[in-house]
This record gives C-alpha cells, structure tokens and sequence, in this order.
C-alpha cells in the first residue's frame, strides 16, 4: 500500500470511529490529530474527496463534515477494524449468567438478555430446533374435559410441560399404558421421527391393529405435532433501538419491530447465518430483507460438543454501532453459550 492508499486508510478509519462515537458529520481537523504523519488540512480534505468518490464517504448537506457508506462501514470492519479486548470481568459475568445448571430454554432465554444488556442493542437467540431434541421420558396425566397434560423430559436435562386434547377421554391406566410403550420404544429417539415411526410400527404389525396401538397412534400425533414447527426466535431490548429514532431512521421503527414480533425474516436471515463459518456482519441491505437496510447485524452460531450448529445468536442495532466491541462480544457469548449446552466438554 503506497502512502497516499495508507493514509486514506488511517483518515476512514478515524471518521468511522469518531462518527460511531458521537454521530456527528466528521471534517478533517478532527482527523488530523489522528494520523501518524503530519499533513495539511488541505491534503485531508482532498483524501476525504477522493473516499467519497468511491463511494465510502457521503456529504450531508447540511454539514462541511463527512459520514460513512454502508460501502465505508463494510471497508472499515473488513480492512480496517481494531477489536476492543475483553475485560476479565466481563467474561466472569456472562459465564455466571450462562451458567450450565440451566436448562437450554432457559440459556436461550438468558443469552438473548445478556447479548441485549452488554451492547445496549437488540439481542436474538435463535433455538435448536425441535428435531434435535430427543426424548428421555414421557408421562401422561388426566385432566378435566378430554384434556391431558403431557410431561416431557428431553436431552437429559429439559423438562416441557404442554397440554393436548386427544380425540377422546382417557382413563388414568390407559395414559400409563400409553406412555410405558412409548418410554420403552423410544426413549433416545428423535422427537420428529416419533409420530413417523408409531405409524411405522403399526403397519408393520402383522395382527390386526389393537386398541393399544391405535391409543398410541393418537397420543403420539397429538404430543410430538409441535416438533415439526420451526424454532423459537427470542428477541430481547427492542426498545433500545429507538435510538435510531434519534439518527433519522424513525420510519424504520415499525417495520422493524413487526418483523422482530413476526420472527420470519430474522429466521430466514439467521438459518442463512448457520450456513456460513464463523461471525458474519450485515451492513444494511446486504441482509437481503427491506426492513434491516437502516440496521446492522452481527450474528454467530452456538455448536453442540461436535462443532454441529445447534442455533444463531445475533445483535441487531443500527448502523452506527460500535463494531470493535460488539463482534467480540457476540463471538464470547456463543462459544460460552455453547460451552453452557455442552457441560461434559
């Protein structure tokens, strides 16, 4: 890189972080205390025209300063990005609050809060999915009205209760029944493969269908249903972005905020995450989604004990985000999440 290619590089640099600091239009005299050779104030300006004509600066009009592109901020976290160390103290307290005692509901719950609480943005946790839960044990318990109450208890450690109402009232000793033969027959299995493979069995039976089976045909299809859906997105601090209210992104708000109650498009852009390595940074449109191109986000997958993706985790905020603090972060809080979900390792 020739002198004039560094010193471009130094003077984007120091606009970009002094713009994600205060937010205000930067003009050269506030960069030339930053370079590291001596220039005139003449020679930044120059250098900043020649940033914005290739598109990684841009003039407000109403300011002789300079602001960042979407192009700029991408260059900046690509080329130019100085990650901020993270503090000992900040560690201990997400290893504490991501402590491995918990179930992984509740991990994903807590991560999301603290993802949100340490960057004063939004936090996402995006669930394992359903299917990679498998079952341990089940139990069935009458209650009033057809309904039943199911007891599951997955992947050693998580408990979820939810209630059903099979096709007919059942007896106390039928639901035992029920859950004996599914606990003996599939405990270790798959959750979504269950309903599939109760059909299975029953096809396969030589005898006529008893009333055993055809118990547990409706039981079955009735308690695993929910494993085919997709996983749960828990978004947390919403309500700090109205910050981008305060930089001119305010039409943006209710878009934003629907989406983050809809969960759709966060989950498409989160399962196109879990394809990619490592940390990945959205810059505005380069989400593909309308209703992020006012947003950045940084998102990295969390791992089973085999390096498999089990889910995403992701800070959303606006584009003036402090990136050399929130990518470290974002990479601390999914390996310790990962680490939480995996206490053998």
């Amino acid at each position: 890189m020739n002198p004039l290619e560094d010193r471009a590089s130094q003077i984007l640099k120091s606009l970009i972080e002094h713009y994600i600091d205060d937010g205000m239009p930067v003009g050269s005299k506030r960069i030339l205390q930053d370079l590291t050779r001596r220039v005139s104030s003449a020679t930044v300006r120059n250098d900043m025209m020649m940033l914005e004509e290739k598109g990684l600066l841009s003039s407000p009009y109403t300011s002789a300063g300079r602001v960042p592109t979407e192009l700029g901020y991408r260059f900046f976290v690509d080329k130019l990005i100085t990650m901020e160390p993270l503090t000992t103290q900040s560690v201990g307290w997400v290893q504490h609050q991501l402590a491995s005692d918990q179930t992984p509901h509740e991990l994903v719950e807590k991560a999301s809060q603290v993802l949100s609480d340490m960057t004063s943005l939004a936090g996402i946790v995006v669930a394992p999915k359903q299917e990679m839960s498998s079952l341990r044990q089940v139990e069935f318990l009458p209650l009033t009205g057809k309904r039943v109450l199911v007891i599951l208890v997955l992947n050693e450690r998580e408990v979820q209760n939810r209630i059903i109402c099979p096709d007919r009232e059942y007896e106390e000793h039928e639901l035992q029944q029920i859950a004996s033969y599914l606990n003996q027959r599939f405990a270790g299995s798959e959750l979504h493969d269950i309903k599939t493979q109760v059909l299975v069995d029953m096809r396969a039976d030589k005898v006529e269908m008893d009333q055993m089976m055809q118990m547990a045909v409706d039981m079955a299809a009735k308690t695993f249903d929910e494993a085919g859906k997709e996983p749960e997105c828990v978004v947390r601090g919403e309500s700090n972005l109205i910050q981008m209210a305060e930089q001119g992104s305010a039409d943006q708000l209710q878009p934003l905020f629907e989406s983050f109650q809809q969960k759709k498009d966060l989950l498409h852009l989160m399962d196109h995450c879990a394809k990619a390595d490592g940390i990945q940074v959205f810059i505005g449109q380069e989400s593909g989604y309308q209703v992020f191109d006012e947003c950045s986000m940084i998102a990295a997958p969390y791992t089973d004990s085999n390096k498999n993706v089990l889910g995403m985790l992701a800070v959303v905020g606006p584009k003036r985000m402090a990136y050399q603090q929130v990518i470290p972060l974002v990479e601390m809080t999914a390996k310790i999440l990962s680490a939480a979900l995996n206490p053998e390792d």
